[in-house]
């Protein structure tokens, strides 16, 4: 009976941290499986990313509006279903020279999925990308960053990049736009990839700290590129 109830134990040990370090697997933003994943770029320079998720959506004039009144670039991870409801939000975006990024189609979460999902999920959203007028290399973002097997075995063999973030200012909830300012003036290093979420009505305050946050960077001597000037850099 001892001797049965110790193998129960640890049975249930290893079953217990293997299931946490696939939850941690799932959720890392620096390492995956297969393939290329950058959270953050390693650059002497100054250079930094600022790239928004979700969308395009109603409220996607009003950043680019913000973003022309600073001047500066950024990559918008778009999801598919969103652009074949406004296709001339994500024209738009590209016409103000804006980079376009892959994150899904349906902003599903991507880690216990099959393959044949997954190439729906990418493919269908490229060809909407296209539509919109991104050319070049278009990197991919996992919805949620969540990602294990077959999300990033499908991007290792077509020779994509899992673009991650090592900045988000608006993580959690409850945060005004002077500490998502303060969180991204102290974390941003050289090579960061600064992640926001503007798109939704109850993202105003992330919308409102675009222009603390980029004037402030400025002020540390920081410039902004898209995420592809900023992958170049590294190489």
């Amino acid at each position: 009976m001892r001797k049965a109830l110790v193998i129960t134990a640890v049975v249930v040990l290893v079953l217990g941290l293997g299931t946490f370090g696939l939850y941690q697997l799932t959720n890392s933003r620096t390492y995956q499986l297969f393939g290329e994943l950058v959270h953050r770029v390693e650059t002497p320079e100054k250079a930094v990313a600022l790239t928004l998720d979700d969308g395009p959506t109603d409220f996607t004039p009003e950043v680019l509006r913000t973003l022309a009144e600073l001047g500066v670039p950024a990559t918008f991870y778009l999801n598919g279903n969103d652009l074949v409801a406004r296709p001339h939000l994500g024209r738009q975006i590209r016409a103000a020279g804006h980079e376009l990024g892959n994150h899904s189609y349906s902003h599903q979460r991507m880690a216990l999925v099959g393959p044949e999902f997954v190439r729906r999920e990418v493919e269908d959203t490229d060809r909407e990308l296209r539509t919109a007028g991104q050319d070049g290399e278009i990197t991919f973002r996992p919805p949620f960053g969540k990602k294990l097997w077959t999300l990033p075995s499908y991007l290792a063999e077509h020779d994509r990049v899992t673009v991650m973030w090592d900045v988000e200012p608006d993580s959690g909830t409850g945060h005004d736009a002077p500490t998502m300012v303060r969180t991204a003036l102290a974390e941003t290093r050289p090579g960061s990839i600064i992640l926001m979420h503007v798109m939704y009505p109850n993202r105003a305050p992330s919308r409102a700290a675009i222009p603390g946050i980029v004037t402030g960077l400025r002020r540390q001597g920081y410039r902004f590129v898209t995420v592809s000037q900023l992958l170049k850099l590294g190489k």
